[in-house]
């Protein structure tokens, strides 16, 4: 008895690649999560005793862009941002977020992580602060964790 080879024919093949790529190439924007972070005066450095309290959201797409915000309670906001560095330390603003109530402040639409900031967002090493007349350095502060 001799044994049957059967193969794809050459057509299907292509076809079968071409799909594969079609939803891997879909899926890409679909990987942005988006990330909660609680923000306290606790994790200020130095830490601040404070009642404010705050939440934020983060979401990241695979093309680096960047959308979410904080809202707070318990203070006056004078300034809200995201800044680089890892937990422990201070580090530069990367992202001023735009006031919309009191309470709310969001990133602004259109705002892309440059490819450094992007991979220090990975590490963990970018945080909300947000500053007030009392605390001009930071009140309440989250590390943004992915």
């Amino acid at each position: 008895m001799q044994a049957i080879k059967v193969s794809t024919p050459v057509p299907l093949r292509a076809f079968a690649r071409a799909a594969i790529l079609l939803c891997a190439a879909w899926a890409g924007p679909a990987l942005s999560q988006e990330i909660k972070v609680a923000l306290s005066g606790m994790q200020e450095i130095p830490p601040v005793t404070t009642a404010a309290t705050g939440t934020g959201t983060v979401n990241v797409g695979a093309d680096k862009s960047l959308s979410g915000g904080v809202t707070v309670a318990g203070l006056e906001v004078t300034a809200a941002h995201i800044h680089e560095a890892g937990p422990g330390k201070n580090g530069p603003i990367v992202v001023p977020l735009t006031k919309v109530s009191d309470t709310v402040w969001n990133v602004p639409p259109g705002t892309k992580l440059t490819d450094a900031q992007y991979e220090s967002y990975r590490a963990g090493n970018l945080y909300f602060n947000i500053h007030s007349a009392a605390h001009k350095a930071g009140e309440i502060r989250g590390q943004i964790k992915p």
